[in-house]
């Protein structure tokens, strides 16, 4: 718990001293002059690593006496919790972050709630990565509640997302990605989603999609299969796979236009190889987005896994992350009702606009006789059952010989093995133990599926609630929230 608590505040204290320095208070333990320093000595660090100018030796002492000031805080602020009557009541160490102190104690204790943030002031960005890295909002987890995030982050859950994620994966190091491009490509990235106001299709979508791949990778062990830049392009592909979607197109020069511009591209300091092998991952990935794919690309697979011929990455890189973005059914009720009502609203909308023109109206694009219920329940049925046990079957063709030829403990030197142990909740890496996790995830979601689908026949023939907005679809302030603005045509997700 310590050595996570400390890369929380170390990945915290570097970004928040860099950019926002004047909004870091002092701990009582530590003086102004001492955080300045440390703040110092990691822009060094940070200029040595961009000029490739490394000094190992100083760049180590310099990391230790960092760890040891952010040690003195992470502990400054524990104690003062540690002395209080009630822990959670008495959160309010400048070292946890306020929103994430307003949520334990209105969670665990009696207070109902603390005096609200006024109308105009937002929680700090830092805060609430600093939140996802405490646990917050694992990402590790199936039920992961991007709504939550998004609403927390002020309408920037893939900002939030992604970043964690490359951090995590520490390919941000790996591919020396700089700071300033990736600030200016998620910013974008988001603002990209947002141009067509799509009530499904949205940065929100982008950022379930990219979770649910990464919690995927991780459940079936497939995460051990993939080097570095395949992970980097699995996540790349995910978060822009439908960035300015318009509900008829996937062109990938769309999303690769936002690297054109040299203060976006992240991937500036890859060599020309790595650079075209993740441009060609990333391309068909993208491109299995298409529904219009969906049969052949199943078919593909399944003669691949019944014929015993060898997996092509890129082809289960695919279907991985096509997987992903057709999984809300296979997730809580309360997700995937939220999202099916995201969904439809988006195919009402087409509706409306093909009744105005005086066209026919597309499959269940009618307000007045699309049965939801039905539509689920036949999506489920049809679709994502069928592609979740292809999933499953691909990954235990691929994972369990893996564990076969290297039955030794894994590299402790391996960030994905590192972060595979961090979430497998006490698993070894061992045949009994792989199995068992996969048989685990297939239980998951074909349980999820399942209650998903009781849950429709009960709604039948009576309908899917009223799709205008509800009052949890709202934000703080009355307005109608990003999440519930999600959806416009659906053609490539279902």
């Amino acid at each position: 718990m310590m050595t996570t608590r400390l890369r929380v505040s170390a990945d915290g204290g570097v970004t928040a001293h860099t950019a926002h320095p004047r909004h870091q208070a002092p701990h009582s333990g530590i003086d102004l002059k001492q955080w300045e320093t440390m703040s110092g000595r990691l822009r060094g660090m940070l200029k040595q690593l961009e000029e490739k100018d490394v000094d190992y030796d100083e760049i180590k002492k310099n990391l230790a006496l960092t760890a040891s000031l952010l040690e003195a805080a992470y502990l400054d602020g524990t104690r003062q919790s540690l002395d209080s009557e009630d822990d959670l009541q008495q959160l309010h160490s400048d070292g946890v972050p306020a929103e994430v102190t307003d949520w334990l104690a209105s969670t665990f204790t009696q207070r109902t709630r603390l005096p609200a943030r006024r109308s105009d002031e937002k929680p700090k960005f830092r805060s609430i990565v600093h939140a996802v890295q405490a646990g917050i909002f694992d990402v590790d987890r199936w039920n992961f509640d991007v709504f939550a995030l998004n609403s927390a982050s002020c309408d920037h859950a893939l900002h939030t997302l992604l970043f964690e994620l490359l951090v995590r994966y520490e390919l941000n190091s790996r591919f020396k990605i700089p700071i300033s491009c990736l600030t200016e490509f998620l910013t974008s990235l988001e603002r990209g989603y947002s141009k067509h106001s799509n009530p499904y299709h949205s940065h929100v979508h982008a950022a379930d999609v990219t979770q649910t791949l990464h919690c995927l990778l991780l459940r079936t062990g497939l995460v051990h299969w993939l080097s570095e830049l395949e992970v980097m392009a699995c996540l790349f592909a995910a978060a822009i796979h439908d960035y300015e979607h318009t509900g008829t197109t996937n062109n990938f020069h769309i999303h690769t236009k936002l690297l054109q511009d040299e203060r976006m591209n992240i991937f500036v300091n890859l060599t020309r190889e790595e650079w075209m092998e993740l441009r060609s991952l990333v391309i068909e990935m993208v491109l299995s987005t298409d529904m219009s794919s969906h049969l052949l690309q199943v078919k593909d697979m399944k003669s691949c896994l019944q014929q015993q011929e060898r997996i092509d990455k890129p082809k289960a890189l695919s279907l991985l992350l096509h997987t992903a973005d057709i999984s809300h059914p296979s997730k809580p009720w309360a997700l995937h009702s939220r999202w099916t009502r995201a969904l439809i609203e988006e195919f009402f909308r087409q509706g409306d606009r093909e009744a105005e023109l005086g066209l026919p109206f597309s499959p269940l694009c009618d307000r007045n006789s699309t049965l939801v219920a039905e539509s689920q329940i036949g999506f489920i049925d049809f679709i994502v059952d069928p592609t979740f046990c292809l999933l499953s079957d691909m990954a235990e063709k691929i994972v369990i010989p893996l564990v076969e030829e290297n039955p030794g403990p894994l590299d402790p030197r391996s960030r994905h093995s590192n972060i595979w142990k961090e979430s497998s909740r006490g698993l070894e890496w061992s045949l009994a133990h792989l199995t068992s996790e996969l048989v685990s995830f297939r239980a998951t979601w074909m349980r999820l599926t399942e209650d998903n689908k009781l849950k429709w026949k009960e709604i039948g023939s009576n309908g899917f609630p009223d799709s205008s907005t509800t009052r949890e679809e709202k934000t703080g302030d009355g307005r109608q929230s990003v999440e519930s603005r999600q959806t416009a045509t659906h053609d490539t997700d279902q």
